[in-house]
């Protein structure tokens, strides 16, 4: 916990600053939205190397290097704003992901010595204790961090790199020094002799022939591109209503706290309620969150702060309870390869949805991406309606066969 909240305001920082920056070098919208997916992007290179390093090596060493990598990123993007060199941004940016992808896999952490009724409330806190960083992140980045720089003579899009770069490090070092014992040495899954990672093919074999852990990745993937897909686009359509960076800033931060700040709430009712239902709830709350954004004009800032604080809520709802279904699906050699597979297969569809956001405001404007967003979060809806009622049959009929027995 001590780790995550300052590398998530590292990368809460980062991301609040990178599309307004890049139009600003580019003249480019579209440009912008692929300086902004490019940290989705980042979080699809790394989260397989990331799991892969963590099932032979551990957690800790796992998440060290992933969040130098992102220290690395940070830096890179500062020299970018100062010498206004778009290209060394993207670069940047892809080494920020790096470091999201790290602070996603520290949740799977935080379950690893949980009891399997209290799983979905161990992966609440951890991602609750994101919410202070996460929501100050672009508040502080795109308010006194940028008026420093502009005060040291730096361009005041330099000043949140600046600050994610210090944040990144403060995160790794206390998970170096203080995530001792290693959670998977702990359950025997490393020591002297490590046991060699499967592949790729072989992890995504697992997950496609087990119905609870299917749910859980179309849960985890749909909240993912639907969230990224709205908060992408949002910055520049508010800069296009002649907002202030510190209001963008704002509504970046109620966002972020949707999607942190309710997580122990979250893992609790998931624990007492299951799954399957909170799944659906999340997607209905992600219809409502992208449909509000979607019928907000750009001048006004209320319907922003409501719609994406719904959008973050509902991607709750889908990453701590796919989360939890995922992990207790499968023996504990299999876990973090399997949650290293999912986290792949989501932040792929949202490196996707980042990619095309730009390109889709360019052609049909904010108010259409967030209405499609908004439909397509139903089809969750149907997924966790569908998974339950085939497991309830399945029950049904276990019972029946040892009744006839």
């Amino acid at each position: 916990m001590a780790s995550v909240i300052p590398t998530t305001a590292a990368m809460a920082s980062s991301f609040s600053a990178a599309a307004v920056l890049g139009k600003e070098i580019t003249g480019s919208e579209t440009l912008a939205g692929l300086a902004v997916a490019s940290m989705q992007v980042g979080s699809v290179f790394a989260t397989v190397p990331l799991a892969r390093r963590m099932a032979r090596l551990g957690r800790r060493r796992g998440m060290v290097a992933g969040w130098s990598i992102g220290a690395v990123g940070a830096a890179l993007a500062f020299v970018a704003a100062v010498a206004d060199f778009y290209p060394l941004l993207v670069v940047g940016i892809l080494g920020v992901g790096a470091g999201n992808a790290t602070n996603f896999a520290a949740r799977f952490a935080a379950a690893d010595l949980a009891p399997e009724d209290r799983r979905a409330r161990a992966i609440g806190m951890l991602v609750w204790a994101a919410t202070v960083g996460a929501a100050l992140g672009p508040t502080i980045a795109l308010g006194p961090a940028a008026d420093l720089a502009r005060f040291a003579g730096l361009p005041e899009l330099s000043g949140p790199y600046l600050l994610g770069t210090a944040l990144f490090i403060i995160g790794l070092s206390a998970t170096q020094l203080w995530l001792r014992p290693d959670p998977l040495e702990v359950l025997g899954t490393i020591g002297d002799d490590p046991v060699r990672p499967a592949s790729p093919m072989v992890v995504g074999r697992r997950i496609a022939t087990v119905p609870a852990a299917r749910l859980a990745v179309i849960a985890m993937l749909t909240g993912q591109a639907v969230m990224v897909g709205v908060m992408t686009m949002t910055p520049l359509h508010m800069e296009n209503g002649d907002h202030r960076l510190q209001v963008i800033g704002l509504v970046i931060s109620v966002h972020v706290i949707g999607m942190y700040a309710f997580s122990p709430i979250v893992g609790w009712l998931v624990d007492r309620m299951g799954s399957h239902l909170i799944i659906g709830l999340g997607g209905v709350t992600l219809c409502i969150g992208a449909e509000t954004a979607a019928h907000t004009s750009a001048e006004d800032s209320l319907g922003m702060f409501v719609g994406l604080m719904l959008v973050g809520l509902g991607w709750s709802f889908g990453l701590i309870a796919g989360s939890a279904m995922l992990t207790g699906a499968f023996p504990v050699d299999q876990r973090v390869e399997v949650q290293g597979g999912a986290d792949f297969i989501m932040t792929t569809s949202g490196a996707v949805a980042g990619l095309g956001a730009g390109a889709a405001v360019e052609a049909v404007g904010f108010h259409l991406l967030s209405h499609w967003a908004g439909l397509s979060a139903l089809l969750l809806v149907a997924a966790a309606a569908a998974a339950w009622y085939t497991a309830r049959q399945e029950r049904a009929d276990r019972v029946s066969y040892r009744g006839a027995g």
